[in-house]
């Protein structure tokens, strides 16, 4: 009898266990999964936190007080007073002028780094103190990069000596209202150019190596290289080198144009920070201030997204 009952208990005390083991492990994966899920956005809430509390809310405050009014009317709603004094205001009308010639200046500003970088990466003769000698303006003060270029720059200073030198006249780099913005521009380009060649070098770590080496050994030759290998492989890069760069191109550049032209000569190196800043410090107007700067956030945010637009069509087409 007991070996006739053996076989009937094996098979429910198998069948009992079985579904248990089963229900207990299906648990397990399903928590697994939820915690999976919530990681992310755990690892991202800080960041976000502070974006949100350092970053957002006092933009959404800035265009805020940007709808009332200085002065008498201090606090006082205006509606859209001051942006209608802007657009009446030459020097910010100049200043808009301005910002569309970094638009311009801006693939330049990009190539130059970019180019570098590719040499640099290509090991020509020197690449390693090259690497060096290029990021070093970056660490400079703008102000101390102000002061030199002032020095070189002057009517009588060296630059223009060496312009005689070879029979070429005299040029007012920073008096003449035709050159100015552009002088001034050229010196921003060589004081930032190294932060953008230290992230054109970090793209070029995750390019594969086997592509231009293949066509080198095709014969391509290196402009070839460069657009038909470099810049598809460095999509990615070139677009965030492109909107860092103009960022940096239109809120950057106070401490230069402070230090070398004050803004002149008649205005024509202003730009919307160093009109924010002459609002706000020389005339006491914080609210026209503001206003200027939602248009620049808004100016910002226009032209990067145009360009990323640009780019990413550029790529699929290539």
């Amino acid at each position: 009898m007991t070996a006739a009952s053996t076989p009937v208990r094996t098979p429910v005390r198998a069948g009992a266990q079985t579904p248990r083991r089963r229900v207990r492990s299906g648990r397990g994966a399903a928590g697994k999964s939820r915690a999976e899920r919530l990681a992310p956005y755990v690892l991202v809430a800080p960041a976000a936190l502070i974006i949100g509390v350092f970053r957002l809310y006092p933009l959404a405050l800035g265009v805020n007080f940007s709808f009332t009014g200085d002065g008498d009317r201090n606090g006082q709603a205006v509606g859209f007073d001051n942006y209608a004094t802007l657009f009446d205001d030459p020097l910010f009308l100049a200043s808009m002028r301005n910002v569309g010639l970094l638009v311009l200046l801006l693939p330049v500003a990009v190539a130059i780094p970019g180019l570098l970088a590719t040499f640099v990466y290509m090991r020509v003769p020197g690449h390693r103190v090259y690497r060096g000698v290029y990021f070093f303006p970056a660490v400079l003060s703008p102000v101390i990069i102000g002061a030199i270029f002032n020095l070189l720059l002057a009517f009588d200073g060296p630059v223009n000596a060496l312009l005689g030198a070879v029979g070429i006249g005299p040029v007012d780099w920073l008096g003449d209202p035709d050159v100015a913005m552009y002088a001034v521009v050229a010196v921003h380009i060589w004081a930032t150019f190294g932060m953008a060649l230290v992230v054109f070098l970090a793209g070029f770590a995750t390019l594969d190596a086997s592509l231009i080496d293949a066509a080198r050994v095709d014969g391509a030759s290196l402009p070839r290289v460069v657009r038909h290998v470099i810049v598809p492989g460095l999509s990615r890069t070139i677009q965030f080198v492109v909107v860092t760069t103009m960022i940096g191109m239109l809120t950057s550049m106070f401490g230069l144009l402070y230090v070398m032209t004050g803004g002149g000569p008649e205005g024509s190196t202003y730009l919307p920070e160093y009109y924010i800043w002459f609002q706000q410090g020389q005339m006491s107007r914080p609210a026209l201030a503001s206003a200027a700067s939602t248009v620049l956030f808004g100016v910002m945010l226009v032209v990067g997204l145009a360009q990323i637009a640009v780019l990413r069509r550029t790529g699929r087409e290539d």
